[in-house]
């Protein structure tokens, strides 16, 4: 299917009219074509805008108003001649014939667009084994999700969610989710507590889980989050990427990769698992700890165990350090990966955003293995991401 462009498929997607293999291959398509992403993204940013409209009452008086108006109107053929000067008897039932079609037409699409709503309002459920509980209440082999229902997992038990047609979510024992939003352009969940796995087919940043110290950002891609009793969260790629956001601080995470996040600090600095015990240690020191000292022997000891791979790590940390500790990452990061011609050193040390841009698309080949498909995921999510921007902008 979608061999060719899919924009005439954009809006079927966006009410979840595709089935789940249909949505994988629109959003494979989406990810590797340039023309129909950016569709997708001007889409989206349309409904974005219309969702930042205010909703305004009509005045209590405007139909008697209109009425006033109509009474004031010459109805006989004698005053005016017609209602319809110039046209013949057929002509104006012609003309009839086409506003009650229109009407008709558009009391269809709004019904249509009405049940889409409702049908994306609940996410199927299933029970792999134990005793689940949606909204308090046991739940069977299957059950329905609802917005704002909890779903709670017990020691013995699992349950699988079906997001929309856009993916699924596995949720371990000893679990607690709640279910948002689900909407077009938005589908989010709440972890609250334990464990889950999701695989999503999705243009980036359309499925978002809430946890009580960051907010996961699908970029298309498989992961796990748990969420411990203190609200600190471990996230786990396994293919594609995945963005841990809270207010102006960001982590990119690559597969392969994982990133913790803390209550009131939010998202730490991603790294790569296979990294050195050492440089592990080090980081958890820089990213959490408020001893002063520690955290200095911790960057020394970062730098020292640092290989190309770890360059991820690096490029996260230029705005969390101050100036002297910048300019000493920088030097790492060149020593290890070559940096591209004509990139600022000044630049990246006062945090250009072009500069920091240009460095991670070089460094990028250094993270990851999975060559043009992830650059590609990259780049949209990038496109995603400006389109967030914008609409921010208006806020």
């Amino acid at each position: 299917m979608f061999s060719q462009h899919v924009t005439r498929n954009i809006s079927a997607y966006c009410n979840g009219e595709l089935g789940a293999e249909e949505s994988r291959r629109f959003t494979e398509h989406i990810m590797a074509c340039e023309k129909c992403r950016a569709k997708f993204a001007e889409i989206q940013l349309g409904v974005k805008f219309a969702e930042q409209l205010p909703s305004v009452a009509a005045p209590n008086r405007l139909w008697t108003d209109i009425e006033d108006k109509l009474d004031q109107v010459p109805t006989t053929r004698t005053e005016r001649g017609s209602w319809f000067p110039g046209l013949t008897p057929i002509q104006v039932a012609a003309f009839a014939a086409v506003i009650l079609t229109v009407s008709a037409l558009g009391a269809w699409w709004l019904t249509r667009q009405r049940t889409s709503s409702n049908d994306l309002a609940a996410w199927d459920v299933q029970r792999l084994n134990g005793t689940i509980r949606i909204a308090s209440a046991a739940v069977g082999s299957k059950g329905k999700l609802g917005v704002g229902q909890w779903l709670e997992t017990d020691g013995n038990s699992r349950a699988q969610i079906e997001v929309g047609s856009i993916g699924q979510v596995e949720i371990d024992s000893d679990t607690r989710v709640r279910l948002l939003q689900t909407q077009p352009t938005e589908h989010r969940l709440e972890l609250a507590r334990g464990k889950m796995s999701a695989r999503i087919w999705a243009p980036p940043r359309l499925f978002f889980v809430d946890t009580p110290s960051a907010v996961a950002a699908d970029l298309g891609c498989a992961y796990t989050l748990e969420v411990d009793d203190a609200g600190a969260s471990l996230l786990r790629v396994t293919s594609g990427w995945v963005a841990l956001e809270l207010k102006d601080r960001e982590s990119m995470v690559p597969a392969g990769a994982a990133c913790a996040t803390r209550p009131g600090v939010g998202p730490g600095t991603p790294y790569f698992e296979d990294a050195a015990p050492d440089f592990l240690r080090s980081l958890t020191t820089i990213d959490f700890s408020n001893d002063v000292s520690a955290r200095k022997a911790a960057f020394v000891e970062l730098l020292n165990r640092s290989r190309a791979r770890d360059t991820l790590t690096l490029w996260h940390l230029l705005p969390r350090v101050d100036l002297l500790e910048r300019g000493e990452i920088y030097d790492k990061i060149t020593s290890l990966v070559p940096p591209p011609a004509g990139l600022s050193r000044e630049g990246v040390l006062q945090l250009d955003e072009k500069s920091l841009e240009t460095l991670k698309l070089h460094l990028e080949e250094s993270w990851t293995t999975q060559g043009a498909a992830t650059k590609k995921i990259a780049e949209a999510y990038w496109q995603m991401k400006n389109v967030v921007r914008r609409v921010d902008k208006l806020k």
